[in-house]
C-alpha cells in the first residue's frame, strides 16, 4: 500500500496525533469510572471532534487578519465607564452577525475602538463566521488597483462573501471621490445580507471630511447604521491616561 500523501494525509495525520494523545488519560478515566466500552468510544471521539473545532477557529482567526490578539475579556471597562459591559458582551454572542447587521465604534483614539473590533471579529470567527479585518485605506487601495487592473466585480463579490467585514481605522484619511464611491459599492453588496464593522474616529456629522460628496457620505452613513449597534467609546484615551499614571507611580517610587 502506497502511503498517503497531500492535504487528506494531514487530516488523517491530525487526527490520529489528538486520538494518540489523548488516549492514555481516557483510558484510565474509563477504567476508574468503570465505563463502557461505547461510553469510552463516545469520549475519544468528542476529544478528537473538540479538538477539530479548535482547529477551525484557529483557521478562522488566521483567515481574518487581524494585526493583534484582542479579546473581550481583556477590554477595561473600569478605566473607559463609556462603553457598557453588558452591551459588549451581547455583541459578542454574535446575533448581529446572524442576522447581517452592521456595527459602528465611535470614538477619539486610545478609547478602545480598535480593541473591541479584533474582539468582536475574533468571537465572530470562533463562533464559525468568516470574518475578514482591514484597514479602511488598505481597502480602499486594493479597490482602486482591482479597478485599474479590470478585477473589480471579482475583489468586490470576494469581500461580498465573507460573513463579517470589519474596517478599522475609517475616517482617519481623506478619500477621493472614486476611492468612496467604490468603498460604497462594497458595502451596498453586503448590505442587509452580511455584516459590516467599522471603528472610526469621527462622529458621523465629521465624515464630510473623509467623504467629500455630502450625498455619497450620507448613503454610506445609512449603509453602516440602518437597524445596526453604534457603540461611543468616549474622547479620552485610557491608554493615555494609563501612561501617565505609570509615570506618575514611578516618579513617587524612583
Amino acid at each position: 500500500m502506497k502511503p498517503l500523501t497531500g492535504t487528506g494525509a494531514c487530516r488523517r495525520t491530525n487526527a490520529d496525533n489528538t486520538i494518540r494523545a489523548q488516549f492514555p488519560d481516557l483510558a484510565e478515566a474509563a477504567a476508574r469510572d468503570q465505563m463502557s466500552y461505547r461510553g469510552f468510544l463516545a469520549e475519544l471521539l468528542m476529544a478528537e471532534c473538540d479538538d477539530r473545532a479548535r482547529r477551525r477557529s484557529e483557521r478562522r482567526i488566521k483567515a481574518a487578519a487581524f494585526p493583534r490578539e484582542k479579546s473581550v475579556w481583556s477590554f477595561d471597562f473600569e478605566a473607559n465607564p463609556h462603553v457598557d459591559p453588558a452591551v459588549i458582551h451581547t455583541l459578542a454572542t454574535c446575533d448581529w452577525g446572524k442576522r447581517g447587521l452592521p456595527l459602528c465604534l465611535i470614538g477619539d483614539s486610545g478609547t478602545g475602538k480598535s480593541h473591541l473590533l479584533i474582539a468582536l471579529g475574533t468571537e465572530a470567527a470562533m463562533a464559525g463566521y468568516r470574518v475578514r479585518y482591514t484597514l479602511a485605506t488598505k481597502l480602499v487601495n486594493e479597490l482602486v488597483e482591482a479597478a485599474d487592473e479590470k478585477v473589480l466585480a471579482k475583489t468586490i463579490a470576494r469581500y461580498g462573501r465573507v460573513d463579517l467585514l470589519a474596517i478599522d481605522e475609517l475616517g482617519y484619511m481623506e478619500l477621493d471621490r472614486r476611492g468612496a464611491e467604490l468603498l460604497f459599492q462594497v458595502l451596498t453588496e453586503r448590505e442587509e445580507k452580511n455584516s459590516v464593522a467599522i471603528a472610526s474616529n469621527e462622529s458621523f456629522g465629521g465624515w464630510t471630511r473623509t467623504f467629500t460628496d455630502p450625498r455619497l457620505c450620507a448613503a454610506i452613513v445609512d449603509r453602516l447604521t440602518f437597524g445596526g449597534n453604534i457603540i461611543e467609546t468616549g474622547t479620552e484615551s485610557y491608554r493615555l491616561a494609563s501612561t501617565r499614571a505609570a509615570q506618575a507611580q514611578g516618579a513617587a517610587t524612583g
